[in-house]
């Protein structure tokens, strides 16, 4: 219901005085004053659970079906500040609205009116803006012939438009747009007569209710069969309808006729309050009220495990969770593993071909058909049916005379009696499962069939039991022959060159190979040996932990370099993309030949990154050092860089919802902030910029290239150099101009970045009208004017986190490093709403007329180089 202000007449009722007859005045006069507000508010009141035409709700109240089961208003999902209109079960929290009407159009604010037109037609308004509905059930006028219609909340949880006098037509209904909610009496599938598709969509998280990329469908070809598809990929796949199984909570009711193909789900226990679901990534599975408990209890899912998978095992394969061997994936009789290498292992994943494919087809002599039991049968779409009532050996027969086909089947429990199901492609999806008693007879040839039938003898299981003992046998043999072989001839070389020595040079040949590259020599090339890094080096020894791998293991890798295999290039060298034997992608980091810069940056990147460990950090796997190579391996993360998905392809800058960006922020700030403090050494980055932040699978970012980093020992918190290097535009002041660098040199430009991600503009590549402004002016004149928010990328939905990191990115920007906060500081302040924020000062860098500035407006690039770090 909407708001209603009882209380209020009454008071104002129970305040009139009279002389006589002051009883009768009283009842009849607040008799009358009750009618009257009725009238006046029959526009906005909606009683029980009907809306009447002409009425309406708005947010705050709510309708209430008339058992009490299901309320429908207005909600904001999870950390949500959208309102959607939705029905839920009534006193009964813990669980997501089951229908939701507005899912992909929000209303910001609580200004959503449910209002029902002259003839009852639904309308979802905000108030703000009452010419343009955000949602209608969207009935003509010409669908109510007998007058006005209302709209009733029913106790199965449906939203109907019916007659006031009359239930029994219902002209629209909210069962027939379902969102991820199966309730009882809901159908899922097609009607043949209107064209309607009934099917389930997944939120897109559990903060919006936007239509995800999951959906439930029913596919009526062959026997019809639930599919659950991530777009338009088949993901999971039912049991088809001809083969039923029991539920212990619920009755599944199939139709299937001319009119309409449908499925539908009753509770066993009328008094139970179940209904299936399915959540934002896909997994199904339904939940009970526990009047005991108060709460939902989750007692049945779906997708979980490999073989539920749709086609986990492909064509002709088989998906067995708990075979004992080496693969989950076995071929069906008179098949084997399509690639030959699996084929010797028994791996049929990838899928089988026919062992003796002369034919394309079958028609062989002396060929026949296999039993495959418990299983769950292939992918009914590819199946036909041939008729029902008929028995095994007919449907044998019928499979037989169609040289095409090449399995049949029996459906023991449908709505005709017993039917013959013939499949004439592909058999996709079988997957073993015990608890089921269906089988499928799979067309194989004359030796095949000859094969099966000794196995199903006595004879055949000896002949399998000798087949597994004696390779296995032979095997342990040959492996035990082999290892002596080896033994033996190491143990002759061991003692022909004196083992220990041997041993000593052998287990020290990586150290000295490492110790070569970081102390050239005594001619004075090695200007870098008395330094902090080399220092640090030895004392940290990571030289014989560090993974060296072989020139040649990287020239496969990369497919000896090929421009394909590309990443990027830049002064550090080219990046290529590469895959180990073993699976493993990795980024391989090649340094140019010959070059001194290159070498020391080598170095620095070796000693800075070799040891740290933090999810937000790049993981070094090893590097080469061979023939003149200098190679670092790092772990390949898919999205390559923020900046490449912020500013290089801006089609994709989109994906990047304020959300996402958020979690970036934190992300690079904990990074840092572990560089700075948490770390075996205090580290400054010394080149923080977006194309240094690298995004994973998940989008999580890890902070890479410290070809410029510096350690500071002990206490030390400041470095100075005479030659600078970095980016131009990231560069804080004090080191652009003093070369002094410190933790708040990073500070300074983890700011530079939180603009850019908070605005979707580069700081080297910003023009205005004024030319003397660049990002940092920008942003703070318009901070000043308090219009800060019209610099946040357009891509963005308006937010207040966007605010607060614009506001805390200004911080970071200040001209005096004292006044800056520190990473800890500001991961604080990023993680905290609470955390009250200090104005700004003036930043550093705020007009693009400056020495720095101007350099930048012309040209973004990295001037690297390389100096002593001092003490303070």
């Amino acid at each position: 219901m909407v708001d209603f202000p009882f209380p209020t007449i009454f008071a104002l009722l129970g305040k009139m005085r009279s002389g006589a007859g002051a009883t009768l005045f009283m009842g009849a006069s607040r008799l009358a004053l009750l009618a009257l507000f009725l009238l006046f508010q029959g526009t906005s009141f909606a009683f029980n659970d009907t809306i009447h035409a002409n009425g309406s709700i708005k947010d705050g109240s709510f309708v209430i079906s008339e058992g009490g089961t299901f309320a429908l208003g207005f909600f904001s999902p999870g950390r949500s500040r959208y309102r959607y209109l939705g029905i839920w079960y009534h006193n009964k929290p813990g669980k997501a609205p089951v229908w939701v009407a507005n899912r992909n159009n929000p209303i910001n604010g609580t200004s959503g009116v449910l209002s029902s037109d002259g003839y009852g037609n639904l309308l979802l308004y905000s108030s703000l803006d009452q010419e343009r509905p955000v949602w209608s059930a969207n009935v003509s006028r010409d669908k109510f012939p007998e007058g006005p219609c209302v709209a009733r909340l029913l106790d199965s949880g449906n939203l109907v438009l019916v007659h006031p006098t009359s239930s029994r037509t219902i002209f629209w209904q909210s069962f027939d747009h379902p969102t991820d909610t199966l309730l009882a009496g809901m159908k899922l599938g097609l009607d043949k007569e209107t064209g309607l598709n009934r099917f389930l969509t997944s939120w897109r998280s559990p903060d919006d209710p936007g239509t995800g990329d999951f959906s439930l469908k029913v596919n009526p070809n062959g026997a019809p069969q639930l599919f659950l598809y991530r777009g338009t990929v088949p993901h999971w796949r039912s049991i088809p309808w001809a083969w039923r199984i029991y539920h212990q909570f619920f009755d599944e009711s199939y139709v299937i006729n001319e009119q309409e193909i449908h499925i539908s789900f009753r509770a066993r226990d009328p008094s139970s309050i179940l209904f299936p679901t399915m959540d934002n990534s896909g997994t199904m599975g339904a939940a009970m009220w526990d009047e005991v408990d108060g709460r939902w209890k989750e007692f049945y899912t779906v997708t979980h495990q490999k073989c539920d998978v749709y086609g986990y095992c492909g064509a002709y394969g088989k998906c067995e969770p708990s075979n004992p061997f080496l693969s989950e994936c076995v071929c069906l009789p008179g098949y084997e593993p399509k690639s030959r290498s699996k084929l010797l292992l028994g791996n049929a994943f990838g899928g089988c071909v026919r062992k003796r494919s002369e034919s394309s087809s079958f028609c062989s002599p002396g060929e026949g058909f296999v039993r495959v039991e418990n299983v769950k049968v292939p992918d009914t779409s590819a199946a036909v049916w041939v008729d029902f009532g008929m028995n095994e050996v007919n449907c044998e027969h019928e499979c037989r005379k169609n040289c095409s086909c090449c399995a049949y089947a029996m459906t023991n429990i449908t709505d005709k009696g017993t039917g013959c199901l013939t499949w004439h492609g592909e058999l996709i999806d079988t997957a073993n499962m015990p608890a089921l008693d269906h089988a499928i007879y799979v067309r194989v040839d004359a030796l095949e069939l000859a094969d099966y039938a000794l196995q199903s003898s006595g004879f055949g299981e000896l002949r399998l039991k000798l087949d597994v003992l004696i390779p296995s046998v032979a095997s342990v043999w040959l492996v035990g022959i082999l290892f002596a072989y080896l033994w033996l001839k190491r143990l002759k070389k061991w003692r022909k060159s004196k083992g220990i020595l041997a041993s000593y040079f052998a287990r020290t040949a990586n150290e000295r190979r490492i110790r070569n590259i970081f102390h050239p020599g005594a001619d004075g090339s090695n200007y870098f040996q008395d330094s902090l890094l080399t220092k640090e080096i030895e004392r940290s020894e990571i030289y014989p932990e560090l993974p060296l791998f072989n020139l040649s293991t990287i020239r496969a890798a990369t497919n000896n370099f090929s421009p394909d295999n590309k990443l990027g290039q830049g002064g550090f060298g080219s990046v290529y993309k590469g895959q180990f034997s073993s699976g493993l992608e990795v980024a391989v980091k090649r340094s140019p030949n010959n070059s001194r810069q290159g070498l020391e940056q080598f170095k620095s990147e070796v000693f800075s990154i070799a040891k740290l460990q933090h999810r937000n950090l790049v993981k070094l796997h090893g590097c080469c050092i061979e023939e003149q190579e200098q190679m670092l391996v790092y772990e390949y993360l898919p999205y390559k860089s923020l900046d490449s998905l912020l500013f290089v392809d801006r089609s994709r800058s989109s994906f990047l919802d304020w959300g996402k960006r958020f979690n970036i922020v934190v992300g690079v700030a904990r990074g840092i902030l572990y560089l700075h403090q948490d770390s075996r050494c205090r580290i400054i980055h010394r080149d923080l910029k977006t194309s240094n932040v690298l995004l994973d699978a998940e989008l999580n970012p890890k902070i890479s290239d410290f070809g410029m980093a510096r350690v500071l020992e002990g206490d030390q918190v400041e470095g100075k150099t005479s030659r600078i290097g970095g980016t131009y535009g990231y560069m804080s002041p004090e080191y652009a101009y003093l070369g002094r660098f410190s933790v708040k040199s990073d500070v300074f430009s983890f700011g530079v970045m939180l603009l850019e991600i908070v605005t979707g503009v580069k700081i080297t590549g910003f023009c205005k009208e004024d030319p003397a402004l660049n990002l940092i002016g920008y942003v703070w004149d318009l901070w000043k004017e308090e219009r800060v928010m019209e610099v946040v990328d357009p891509s963005l939905k308006v937010s207040t986190g966007a605010l607060r990191c614009i506001h805390i990115g200004l911080l970071c920007l200040e001209e005096d490093p004292v006044d800056r906060p520190d990473m800890q500081t500001v991961v604080v302040m990023l993680n905290s709403e609470m955390t009250p924020l200090p104005l700004p000062k003036r930043p550093a860098f705020i007009y693009g007329k400056s020495r720095v500035e101007a350099t930048a407006a012309e040209c973004s690039r990295n001037e690297i180089t390389f100096s002593n770090t001092l003490g303070r």
